[in-house]
């Protein structure tokens, strides 16, 4: 196996291992609990690119899917995506797969970064605030008044953040090697 190729798997497992470690950890304010999940999600298409970065959060999340407690309030399993917050689990990956291309494809335009995440952003609310409805038998105005709202300033911090933090990780790994023109494992 190539070194590079090593090197990436690493840099992807340690964004996994950032999410399984930082996902439970969470502040339950309703419906949804407060967490740094789309922060870590952010980080880690930022400093892997968005085949990597979404490749570690559907590790994360089959992680979790095995029982693992990985994702908020220490929970773990199937039914996790199956109850009121699936929607945003599953929605990590449209988060992840959308930021990471604007962030590929526009590595010096912070302006056009902090635009692909917030669609990415706002394609993860959509899927969860769909799937909260689904299960709550709630109206999609209602869940997007309890699950999505309250989110928004604080998941705009986490962007600026995660563009900042994002941008020297970036830098680090591609001195490391693990960040290049080719963004296959």
């Amino acid at each position: 196996m190539e070194k590079n190729h090593v090197r990436n798997m690493t840099a992807i497992a340690v964004m996994t291992a950032l999410m399984c470690v930082l996902g439970p950890l969470s502040v339950p304010v309703g419906p949804v609990p407060f967490s740094l999940q789309v922060f870590v999600v952010y980080l880690s298409v930022y400093a892997l690119g968005a085949r990597r970065g979404t490749l570690a959060v559907v590790l994360y999340l089959l992680i979790g899917c095995v029982g693992l407690p990985v994702f908020s309030g220490f929970a773990g399993g199937a039914g996790k995506l199956l109850g009121p917050t699936g929607g945003f689990l599953v929605g990590f990956i449209p988060l992840a797969a959308i930021s990471g291309w604007f962030t590929d494809r526009w590595e010096s335009g912070v302006v056009m970064q902090f635009a692909g995440m917030l669609l990415g952003l706002g394609a993860l609310y959509l899927f969860g605030a769909a799937w909260l409805a689904k299960v709550a038998k709630l109206s999609f105005d209602a869940c997007m008044a309890a699950a999505v709202y309250p989110f928004i300033p604080v998941d705009v911090l986490k962007i600026v953040l995660a563009i900042l933090l994002g941008r020297l990780l970036r830098r680090r790994l591609r001195a490391a090697g693990t960040q290049g023109e080719s963004p296959e494992c």
